[in-house]
C-alpha cells in the first residue's frame, strides 16, 4: 500500500470512529476533561461502563484516544496529533471545494450574454 493510500485508510477510520454519536460525546468529554477514567466518562450519561470501553476501543484503534495506567485503573485522553490530522484533511477539502465553486461561478458569468450570473 502507498503512503498517500495508508494515510487516506487512516483518515476514513478516524471519520467512521467520529461518526458514532456516543463516540463524539467521549471525545467531547475528553476535550473539556484531560484524563478520565471509564466511571467518570459514564457518569451522568446512558451508556454502561462497558459500552464506554468498548467506545473507547474503537476511537484507540483509529489513533483518536490513548489510555495511560494511573494505580488500578486507566485514564483515557485525546491524542490531539490524530485530530489536527483529521482537521487538516477538512482544511484541504474545504479549500478543494471552494477552488472549484471559483471555476464554478467563473465560467457562469463568461457564459451569460452580459457578464452577470
Amino acid at each position: 500500500m502507498l503512503p498517500a493510500e495508508r494515510e487516506q485508510k487512516g483518515l476514513a477510520e478516524v471519520f467512521a470512529a467520529l461518526g458514532d454519536p456516543t463516540r463524539l460525546q467521549l471525545v467531547s468529554l475528553l476535550c473539556a476533561g484531560g484524563l478520565l477514567s471509564i466511571a467518570q466518562l459514564s457518569a451522568g450519561t446512558a451508556i454502561t461502563r462497558q459500552g464506554v470501553t468498548k467506545h473507547l476501543q474503537v476511537l484507540a484503534e483509529a489513533g483518536l484516544v490513548r489510555d495511560q495506567k494511573c494505580g488500578r485503573e486507566r485514564r483515557w485522553q485525546l491524542a490531539p496529533e490524530r485530530i489536527d490530522e483529521a482537521r487538516r484533511s477538512l482544511d484541504a477539502i474545504g479549500r478543494q471545494w471552494e477552488r472549484a465553486l471559483g471555476r464554478l461561478k467563473a465560467f457562469v458569468e463568461a457564459d451569460s450574454p452580459d457578464g452577470s450570473a
